[in-house]
């Protein structure tokens, strides 16, 4: 009989995005306007959510995507170890 596979750990991530106040600031101009693109299971899926928003908002200098690691405020347990160096 063969093992049945390992799932992967869900390590959940949420892809938001908005205008900003100014440049290099990371608060929102206005937060009725937020875009909650969504909450994906891993950071490949949320990197690839966030770069299509991203690409499709190129024009506008002050609107922002980010990726929230969701995964490490539910349980910090999961932060990655530091790195060395």
């Amino acid at each position: 009989m063969s093992e049945p596979s390992k799932k992967p750990k869900q390590l959940l991530h949420l892809v938001i995005g908005g205008e900003l106040t100014e440049m290099g600031s990371t608060e929102f101009r206005d937060l009725d306007k937020v875009d909650l693109v969504g909450v994906y299971p891993n950071y490949a899926s949320a990197y690839a959510a966030w770069k299509a928003k991203a690409q499709q908002t190129v024009d506008n200098a002050l609107m922002r995507y980010f990726i929230v690691h969701l995964h490490r405020l539910l349980d910090p347990e999961t932060e990655p170890a530091p790195r060395n160096g």
